[in-house]
Order: structure tokens, then C-alpha cells, then sequence
């Protein structure tokens, strides 16, 4: 990892230190894409099974798992990695649990109602990364909300072949459609539908670049009619760390993010070299042991390690860089949250690894990198529901409100929409003239 000393930069040297990765928003990425969701769209199944031979590598003779593959596949599972996954689920659970809204129901106005409702999203896809690093834990952060919200149709999608854990957490979390298919293809295939797999309403899941942009190709795609939780690709982690910080601890944080892919980042901010240099030596001793070595020297050599004249400053950094993982190993991280402004989500303190957060803590680990955690927020519940908005109102509501709405319609020029209330008051007065006119008439009668 190279060392920059933050201001000593340019304003133009800063953000080019502030880069992603060079393997993200590659100009071929777009069109290869596309071919891949145009191919799935017209060939659908058939498609699907060519890309799983050609990308995977695997010859899969049925995309989806049937009843006996998946209790055969749950039976292979060691019993102590079950335990873990039954632990991390209820932690998991307990949390999102707590997230649930209440309907709100109040009068603006005497005969004015207004609601907000939500319902759960009827047809959700769930993408799992797999491959060589298949994601057990992703099953969970997206199949407990899922589960919890009420979605009526929960399809799990996972490139070939699937492991055997992956099947037993949605087992577990009660998904029954799970399908063997992965990368941009899967997306398609939630997408647009195939003879086997069902279109979705929304699709979930974190993946590579390929699988990114699959997301945000069909999200702009009339044609599918289907939105997704956010832009979250490769893995990102920033640290901010001050001279007390413990560089092994600092250095296994960045290697257990660098390990996830060869277009993850990992960064380190700092206001004392001593610190960076230790982290870098730490660096050294531990990636040699690790099993995923190569895949993390890819990765550490687009990150970088900046040194800050203090850890205001260094905030300022995060900040601008907007980490999806964002690491504060200082003497006092809960003062320095004060000034974070941008993060998917945040690990206080010596004794909070990332890893706790990605796996059991409780909280999800779905987030936007690129960025966007300037403006998108970590999944949660909500996202596996949509809110709606009710109002109804009385004739006495609408008398009350019709002179609000009217000026306003008019100024506009949207004279229908103006209209639409003055024929209701006409008539409301209307009424009301006859109802007195009676009342008179009774009145000289007697």
C-alpha cells in the first residue's frame, strides 16, 4: 500500500488518491452486460444454462433445487457450523425485529385523515455471492428481513455449485425456491423471468462488478419493471486510527476486506506514521499466511495509507471518500463519530473487527460502496416493504381545505384539478342552501 501525506496534495492529487479501484466502472463492463441480459431475455433457461458452462464452469442439468437436494444438502452440513448459523440468525433477527413500524394515522385538519401505511413487497430475489468465497452469512441478512416483512415469494438465486451451507441458512430462514444460477444472468433471470425462474419485484444481494452492474442495467429497464436495494459491489473498508490504535489489529481489518476480491479497496487514515508504518510491516507478516494471498495483493495494490495532520482532518477524509465500512480505532471513537457524516456502517473501538458486523453482530451487512452512503442507507427492514400514503375526508374536511387547494390549483394552471374541488363545494353549498331552505319552511309552518 502506498503512503500519502494528505497535505501535502493538490486538491486534484486528493481526489485521484480518493479513486476506486481501476476494476470498478470499466467502459467495456456496460455493453459486456448487456449482451449477457439481452441473451437472457430471448433464450431465457437455455441462456442461463450456456453462461453457468462457460462462466462457473459447471454443467447444471436442472437451475432449480428440488425438495430432496435441498434436506440432502442440509444433512451434509456440519453441526457446529449449523450452531453458527441458528446464533447469527436470532441476532439478526432480534435486531431487524425492533425496526418494525407502526401505521401512522392522524387530521391534518378537523375531517382532514392522512395514513401512512406499509406492505411487504410482494416478490423479492435474493442474490448470493458464492464461488470461491460463498456468502452463508448474506443468506441471512437478506432472508431474515425478507422473512420478517412478509414477502410472499422469497427466490434465492447462487452460482454453481451451491454450497451446501448457503442451502441450509435459507432452509432455515423457510426459502424453498432456490436456484443455481449466478452473476449478471441471475439478475437477469430475476428480472425478466424464465421458463424456470420467477420475475421479481425486487432484487437484493450484493455482488462483483458484473453482478452491479446487471442491477442497475435492469433497474433502468422498462422492460423488467423492477427496482434494487442499492449499488453495493466490490468491498470497501476505511480505518481511522490514531497512535494507541493496535497496528495488528488495523492490519487484519484491511487484509479481511482486501481478501473479498481483487477490485475490493482498503484504506487507511491516519494523523500518526508511526502507526502506518507498523500497519505496514503488520501487513506484510499476515497476508503471507493467508489462503486468499493473491486475491488480497490485487486488492491492496489500488489502496492506499493517508497520513492527516490530525483526526478531525481524517474524518474529513472519510467523509469524502464515503466508505461502505468505516472502522474508528482511536483512544476515544465515540467523540470522533461526532464528525462522520457518510458510512454504511460504522465499527467502534479496538474490539469491534468488521468481520462482527459481516457475520453475527446483528446489524446488515448489505451497504452502498462507490460512494453512495452519502445519500443510500444500510438495508433494513423497510426495504423489504413499500409505504403508501392514505387520506379521506369529510364534507366538513374538503370546506376546509378546497380554499387551499384551489389558489394553488389555479396557480398552476391545472384548472381539472381546480375543478375537481369546486364541484364538490357547488354542491356541498348547494345542499347546504336546500337543507336551510327547509329548515325555514318548517320554521314559517309552524
Amino acid at each position: 500500500m502506498d503512503t500519502v501525506l494528505w497535505s501535502a496534495l493538490s486538491a486534484d492529487e486528493q481526489r485521484a488518491v480518493l479513486k476506486r479501484s481501476p476494476m470498478v466502472g470499466d467502459v467495456s463492463l456496460g455493453e459486456t452486460v448487456k449482451d449477457i441480459l439481452d441473451k437472457v431475455r430471448s433464450r431465457g433457461d437455455v441462456a442461463l444454462l450456456d453462461f453457468s458452462a462457460r462462466f462457473d464452469k459447471v454443467e447444471v442439468s436442472s437451475l432449480r433445487l428440488d425438495d430432496a437436494e435441498i434436506r440432502a444438502a442440509c444433512a451434509r452440513v456440519d453441526e457446529s457450523l449449523k450452531a453458527a448459523i441458528r446464533d447469527a440468525r436470532a441476532n439478526i433477527a432480534t435486531f431487524h425485529s425492533a425496526q418494525k413500524m407502526a401505521d401512522i394515522s392522524l387530521e391534518t385538519l378537523p375531517g382532514v385523515r392522512c395514513e401512512l401505511k406499509s406492505e411487504a413487497i410482494d416478490k423479492v430475489g435474493l442474490y448470493i455471492p458464492g464461488g470461491s468465497a460463498p456468502l452463508i452469512s448474506t443468506v441471512l441478512m437478506l432472508a431474515v428481513p425478507a422473512e420478517l416483512a412478509g414477502c410472499n415469494q422469497r427466490v434465492l438465486v447462487s452460482p454453481p455449485p451451491i454450497d451446501d451451507a448457503i442451502v441450509y441458512a435459507a432452509s432455515l430462514c423457510g426459502i424453498s425456491e432456490i436456484f443455481q444460477v449466478g452473476g449478471a444472468q441471475a439478475i437477469a433471470a430475476l428480472a425478466y423471468g424464465t421458463d424456470s425462474i420467477p420475475a421479481v419485484d425486487k432484487i437484493f444481494g450484493p455482488g462483483n462488478r458484473f453482478v452491479t452492474e446487471a442491477k442497475a442495467q435492469v433497474a433502468r429497464d422498462s422492460r423488467a419493471a423492477v427496482t434494487i436495494d442499492m449499488p453495493a459491489g466490490p468491498s470497501e473498508v476505511l480505518i481511522i486510527a490514531d497512535e494507541f490504535a493496535n497496528p495488528e489489529f488495523v492490519a487484519a481489518d484491511l487484509l479481511s476486506q482486501a481478501e473479498h476480491g481483487s477490485d475490493s479497496q482498503v484504506i487507511l487514515v491516519t494523523d500518526s506514521s508511526e502507526l502506518a508504518a507498523g500497519v505496514s510491516a503488520a501487513l506484510s507478516r499476515q497476508l503471507s499466511a493467508l489462503p486468499r494471498k493473491e486475491t488480497a495483493e490485487t486488492a491492496l495494490s489500488s489502496s492506499r495509507i493517508i497520513i492527516t495532520d490530525n483526526l478531525t482532518d481524517a474524518a474529513g477524509v472519510s467523509n469524502r471518500y464515503a466508505p461502505e465500512h468505516l472502522i474508528i480505532q482511536t483512544q476515544a471513537p465515540r467523540e470522533l463519530l461526532k464528525y462522520i457524516r457518510a458510512a454504511g456502517s460504522v465499527f467502534l473501538g479496538a474490539y469491534t473487527p468488521e468481520s462482527v458486523g459481516d457475520y453475527a453482530s446483528g446489524t446488515n451487512h448489505v451497504l452502498p460502496t462507490y460512494g453512495y452512503s452519502k445519500s443510500v442507507s444500510s438495508l433494513s427492514l423497510a426495504d423489504f416493504s413499500r409505504r403508501f400514503t392514505v387520506q379521506e375526508l369529510t364534507a366538513e374536511g374538503l370546506s376546509r381545505l378546497g380554499n387551499t387547494v384551489m389558489p394553488l390549483a389555479g396557480a398552476e394552471s391545472l384548472d381539472a384539478h381546480k375543478n375537481a374541488v369546486k364541484i364538490r363545494l357547488d354542491a356541498l353549498n348547494a345542499a347546504n342552501e336546500l337543507n336551510s331552505s327547509k329548515s325555514l319552511d318548517a320554521g314559517d309552518k309552524q
